[in-house]
């Protein structure tokens, strides 16, 4: 992660040469047809925004010009029509600008971001629907897609993203923002999640899963302060292999406002934000976060999980004219992987959460049946 050059974030861009980028991308198709869609939707707010806030002047005015015209007056409603017809021409000189205004602000966007991507080394992608990843986030709900898609492949595999996924449907539904870091480790390890206090709400954590209390694990030191670390039971001697104190401080030094998570071979750093921005700040924390981890993770990957079955040895005297020997250590290791009881955490139900809800709820319903009693206390003294 050296050689950072955030200059196409915030350099001059040329219209002539955003408009040919895009071209670009769509006929190459990085640029998926649906992201014009997304481009009017936004314009189309906008302008029933502007309708909303001139329609009742505009209505106002006309009624007027149309009952002077009705009833005779000298004059006719020709004074107020011509106020009419100037607030029209505003009006649609102002959606004229907001539709030229976003659509060039998107391809700014996109023309920063991917240059920027190439400057560093990586690739930019527009989306991905339903990523297939196997982190905690990327398995709930549905019209799961992640946008503005960085990756990079050297020394290993990273990638940087904004996602979202919605929930419920209808009136209910709601749609959940987030950015996330991924990094591709060389096998697999325990799942382990670092859940950051300093994000965490009056429900407790912000993360979407919850998590069995009874497989958090306290570590030395301030760690504790700034992260609660959740392992399989059985594996608390494992963790402690992984987060060594001098990756403790890293995570505490660096990543203190990311939640964590290992899973399968993966490292994911979740954010309840859009990490992939034009903000050159964010992208150098980001890259200074994934640089202090990158060196850290060969010894991760030395790691092996004693409950797998180490690979027999050859017995030498079966082999005609060979030596006695011991065979290397690392052939009587187990293999890369992660036994059945390590691959998952045990959720939990969020106890915290729902009482408190419950209490709202329930303050909500005293209030309304307090309310509705002195209505009826009026009417039926």
């Amino acid at each position: 992660m050296s050689g950072f050059d955030p200059r196409p974030l915030t350099g001059p861009v040329d219209r002539a040469t955003v408009r040919a980028h895009l071209q670009h991308l769509t006929q190459s198709g990085r640029l998926p047809s649906g992201q014009g869609a997304a481009v009017a939707v936004v314009v189309l707010v906008v302008v029933l925004g502007i309708f909303l806030v001139f329609g009742t002047v505009a209505v106002g005015m006309l009624s007027a010009a149309l009952g002077a015209w009705n009833s005779g007056s000298p004059g006719g409603g020709g004074f107020v029509i011509v106020p009419v017809l100037m607030l029209g021409i505003v009006v649609a000189g102002a959606v004229f600008a907001i539709v030229h205004a976003v659509r060039r602000a998107g391809g700014a966007r996109t023309y920063r971001l991917d240059t920027f991507a190439q400057a560093n080394g990586m690739t930019w992608y527009a989306r991905a629907d339903a990523p297939p990843l196997p982190g905690m986030l990327f398995g709930i709900g549905h019209s799961r897609r992640a946008t503005d898609i960085v990756r990079g492949d050297r020394p290993r595999l990273v990638e940087f993203a904004n996602y979202r996924y919605k929930t419920g449907s209808g009136k209910n539904e709601s749609t959940h923002s987030w950015g996330y870091v991924a990094v591709k480790l060389a096998h697999p390890l325990p799942h382990i999640v670092l859940d950051a206090t300093s994000n965490n709400s009056l429900f407790g954590s912000n993360l979407p899963t919850s998590f069995d209390r009874d497989q958090r694990l306290s570590l030395e030191g301030d760690f504790d302060r700034h992260f609660a670390l959740y392992c399989p039971a059985g594996y608390e001697a494992d963790a402690l292999y992984l987060f060594t104190p001098d990756i403790m401080a890293r995570f505490i030094d660096n990543a203190a406002a990311l939640d964590v998570e290992i899973v399968d071979d993966w490292l994911f750093l979740y954010a309840k934000r859009d990490l992939v921005t034009l903000d050159p700040s964010t992208w150098a924390w980001l890259f200074s976060v994934v640089g202090s981890l990158l060196g850290k993770l060969d010894q991760w990957e030395r790691w092996r999980d004693d409950r797998l079955s180490a690979p027999a040895a050859a017995d030498p005297a079966g082999a005609a004219g060979s030596l006695p020997f011991t065979p290397p250590l690392e052939a009587l290791r187990p293999p890369p992987g992660v036994a059945a009881p390590g691959r998952r955490l045990k959720s939990a139900v969020p106890w915290a959460a729902i009482v408190v809800l419950g209490a709202f709820a329930l303050l909500w319903v005293v209030g309304q049946v307090g309310v509705f009693g002195g209505l009826l206390g009026s009417f039926f003294p």
